[in-house]
């Protein structure tokens, strides 16, 4: 009770917060993540996720690639949830320097947040590999197998793939935005995945808030940590 009086305090105080965020913001919202008990790691397919989701997988079968990719990794249904639309209020009221996202759902924009650091890309932009125009989500999920423009170009996701290195400029961005913040919340993420992971190491601060479900190797790095829900946290920001 005194850590959640303590972060109310802090975030009362701050006017330069980042938010830092992985796959567990957006469970409450219903999307799987990729290592809890049910998540996409723990389930059975022919090949694991992983390899699934690799560059070199996606070259040799795209038609598997697509299949897998529309069934698990498209979540054009869900809604924002408690979180998200904390963060947006947030941003609205001047406290939120940005969000720095591990997830590529788009929900956060969803919220009504504009300063959102998309690490890993996002399913809602997607580009003909071959004259670079773009197409919709809706275009991919509705596309029978490998989804192709009209000039005959495969379209590819915006997300970053295994072996895909991250956009330079939104890490770049990103370590600007924890560089100056006056309060780091990270949340959600077992901060096993570098180089994402890594980027909370820029953080100047002494305000460093932790919050998720397990243990993470971080948790003695943070100044307050909640083995909590999101949910439960935000609900009383």
């Amino acid at each position: 009770m005194q850590n959640l009086k303590t972060l109310q305090q802090w975030v009362k105080e701050s006017k330069r917060i980042v938010f830092f965020g992985g796959a567990g913001v957006s469970t409450e919202s219903g999307i799987p993540d990729f290592r809890s008990v049910d998540g996409l790691y723990r389930q059975k397919f022919e090949y694991p996720p992983e390899q699934i989701i690799s560059h070199s997988f996606y070259l040799r079968d795209p038609s598997y690639f697509f299949r897998f990719y529309r069934e698990k990794m498209l979540p054009l249904d869900f809604d924002p949830n408690i979180t998200h639309t904390v963060l947006a209020r947030w941003e609205q009221e001047g406290k939120l320097l940005g969000i720095v996202t591990q997830n590529i759902d788009g929900l956060h924009q969803k919220a009504g947040n504009t300063r959102v650091y998309e690490l890993h890309g996002s399913v809602l932009r997607n580009y003909c590999v071959k004259c670079g125009k773009f197409h919709t989500a809706q275009f991919v999920k509705n596309h029978p197998d490998v989804p192709r423009c009209d000039c005959g170009g495969i379209v590819k996701p915006d997300v970053v793939l295994y072996e895909e290195p991250l956009n330079a400029q939104v890490m770049d961005d990103a370590i600007t935005a924890i560089a100056n913040a006056d309060l780091l919340i990270v949340a959600g993420t077992s901060l096993t995945v570098y180089p994402a992971a890594g980027l909370i190491r820029y953080y100047n601060g002494n305000r460093m808030v932790l919050i998720n479900r397990d243990e993470t190797p971080y948790d003695s790095h943070a100044n307050l940590v909640f083995h909590q829900s999101l949910g439960e946290i935000f609900k009383e920001l």
